[in-house]
């Protein structure tokens, strides 16, 4: 199986300081963290190895030491190269001009392509919530501020209601994980993700609760 990832950019990290200096060490770095995103995706974490890592990337076991100190580095390297690609997918999802409603729907959607193409995101994140809490809880505290942030636009714009708050945030970054889930890892029967963003967009523009409640 090949890499699934060769259009995400290798990312700096506090945890991994080994930062190569030129494009050739630049490209390694990415071959090694694409060949752990398929490694870590099949095989779990526990069961994944360095050398399955290093024969996947095709490159020799002492380049993956030139960048990362052990199987924990790179997985946690990789936890943060996966939520910064997720924040760039719904980044590239959005043009302007845009309201702030259809901003959210085109955010969800390019999470959705992006998790589409790239299915390994939930089994990595999930196992980074007992391999690395830390990376786990920042990968998801850190959405959750972007969609606060853009939510906070949206109120000060007077196109979304002045009380929303982080609550509001996490709720909606709630449904955008498992509509992923649902519709871009499970979706067996073939549906639309256009289908699945438009209903999460009216959803959002007009709630559930009908005129008399």
């Amino acid at each position: 199986m090949g890499s699934q990832n060769s259009t995400i950019s290798a990312t700096p990290t506090a945890e991994n300081s080994k930062q190569p200096r030129t494009e050739r060490g630049r490209k390694t770095l990415r071959k090694l963290l694409d060949a752990a995103t398929v490694e870590f995706g099949e095989n779990g974490f526990h069961e994944a190895s360095i050398s399955g890592i290093t024969r996947r990337a095709g490159v020799a076991l002492g380049s993956f030491y030139t960048y990362f100190d052990s199987k924990d580095a790179i997985f946690r390297a990789l936890v943060v190269d996966m939520s910064n690609s997720v924040k760039q997918a719904a980044r590239d999802a959005i043009t302007e001009p845009m309201s702030a409603l259809d901003i959210e729907r085109q955010a969800l959607r390019g999470f959705l392509e992006f998790a589409s193409e790239h299915k390994e995101i939930y089994r990595i994140i999930d196992e980074a919530e007992f391999v690395d809490p830390a990376s786990y809880r920042t990968h998801y505290e850190t959405i959750a501020a972007r969609i606060n942030d853009r939510l906070q636009t949206g109120a000060r714009n007077g196109e979304f209601r002045p009380d929303l708050s982080e609550a509001h945030a996490w709720a909606l970054m709630g449904m955008n994980v498992f509509l992923g889930l649902r519709y871009s890892i499970w979706n067996r029967d073939g549906d639309s993700l256009d289908m699945v963003s438009d209903a999460a967009h009216s959803l959002l523009a007009k709630g559930i609760a009908t005129a008399r409640q």
